[in-house]
């Protein structure tokens, strides 16, 4: 597996660095290490910053335990973060880009995005994003899932990848009864209320099971999880009940004005949830 780390050499960034090095060392595959200078200030500046960069990242791949026996590579390179991030990405064609979590900055998140959201929306390759201290295998991950080629692409690739292994994951499903609101306006008792939610819910298990058989996965090993609410509400909910290592997320291909209408349920998790999240494209076959 080929596996594109960014650093800024924060310690955000470290952690980051340390997981893709762990995720590297089983596959015997190859990591490549970029840091991106900014090339908008002086030449001579530019030019010390990137001696400077070089000199951290060979240290960094001798010194830290979970590069050691990888075939890791380091790229210094001028420009901004996102795009150089991007465009070394188009160069190498990686299986994985691996960052670490973002620097919260409220004003500015709201206007430009963050760098990583910049690369999740932009980038053609899975993106994971590192909030956790390395840890060599993922074990409790859950799958938010709206039943979408999307959300079928997104769990062959983290199996593809190795994030998921035969021990399957969780998958989660937000149920939106729409006949209940309107039961409530005609004072329909609370029993069939609760009957029809749960008749919903059984309708969506089935349909679940239906999904897997149909994307070729082996139903024994995932657990499913049907809960009313807010697709964000009940990942969030789930996040800090369940406690899990990894989630793991479709994004659908939209265009830029309506994402920027109606936002992006994995935009938000990026920014709000504390855990490692993978965020997996359209497919591009």
């Amino acid at each position: 597996m080929h596996i594109l780390a960014a650093t800024d050499f924060s310690t955000r960034s470290n952690r980051a660095l340390r997981q893709a090095g762990l995720l590297s060392q089983p596959t015997s595959g190859h990591l490549h290490v970029v840091h991106v200078v900014d090339d908008d200030q002086p030449d001579d500046l530019v030019r010390l910053e990137k001696r400077e960069a070089e000199r951290l990242l060979s240290e960094q791949i001798g010194s830290m335990p979970e590069l050691r026996g990888t075939h890791a590579r380091s790229l210094v390179i001028e420009g901004d973060p996102f795009d150089g991030i991007l465009r070394t990405a188009d160069e190498i064609q990686p299986d994985l880009i691996v960052m670490g979590s973002h620097r919260k900055q409220f004003l500015r998140d709201i206007v430009v995005g963050t760098t990583i959201e910049r690369v999740v929306s932009k980038s053609p390759f899975p993106v994971l994003m590192v909030n956790f201290e390395a840890q060599r295998n993922y074990e409790r991950i859950i799958v938010p899932t709206d039943m979408s080629k999307a959300s079928a692409n997104a769990i062959r690739v983290a199996m593809s990848t190795g994030l998921i292994t035969d021990k399957g994951a969780t998958l989660i499903h937000a149920l939106l009864a729409p006949a209940k609101g309107r039961m409530f306006v005609a004072a329909a008792d609370q029993k069939s209320v609760e009957s029809y939610v749960a008749s919903e819910r059984q309708r969506a298990l089935d349909e679940l099971a239906a999904f897997l058989i149909t994307c070729g996965l082996k139903e024994a090993v995932w657990s499913k999880h049907v809960k009313e609410g807010a697709p964000m509400e009940i990942i969030s909910e789930s996040v800090s009940e369940m406690q899990p290592d990894l989630v793991v997320m479709g994004t659908n291909a939209r265009s830029t004005f309506v994402k920027a209408l109606i936002g992006s349920v994995t935009e938000e998790a990026l920014r709000s949830l504390n855990v490692d999240i993978l965020v997996v494209p359209p497919s591009r076959r």
